[in-house]
């Protein structure tokens, strides 16, 4: 597990995406897309550290908040601005589109 990327829980979900922007990679273990995705997510929580926040959350062990959120594909990302969803991203995309999302948001 990444330092810069933490694993969510239901108890620390709401407090993780209260403020700034946020990005939750909803994902499983046994997703192979989540897996190929997992590296690229590395690099832009480095290079957006202080700008961004990343985070996961494992759809298996959380499925309620997965629910909550319309998680019916994997990997998505949802990002999050003060608390609030403002994008989402279904799939792996490459990581120049990923970027400019990600820049928008913020």
């Amino acid at each position: 597990m990444s330092s810069l990327i933490p694993h969510l829980t239901d108890k620390t979900f709401t407090a993780a995406v209260a403020t700034g922007t946020t990005v939750v990679d909803f994902w499983a273990p046994w997703c192979a897309p989540c897996r190929e995705i997992a590296p690229v997510t590395e690099l832009l929580a480095a290079e957006f550290k202080g700008k961004a926040s990343f985070a996961k959350l494992n759809v298996d062990d959380y499925t309620p908040l997965s629910e909550q959120y319309d998680v019916l594909s994997m990997p998505t990302l949802v990002i999050f601005k003060d608390g609030e969803p403002t994008d989402r991203i279904v799939g792996s995309l490459p990581i120049e589109q990923l970027r400019a999302r990600i820049q928008q948001a913020i």
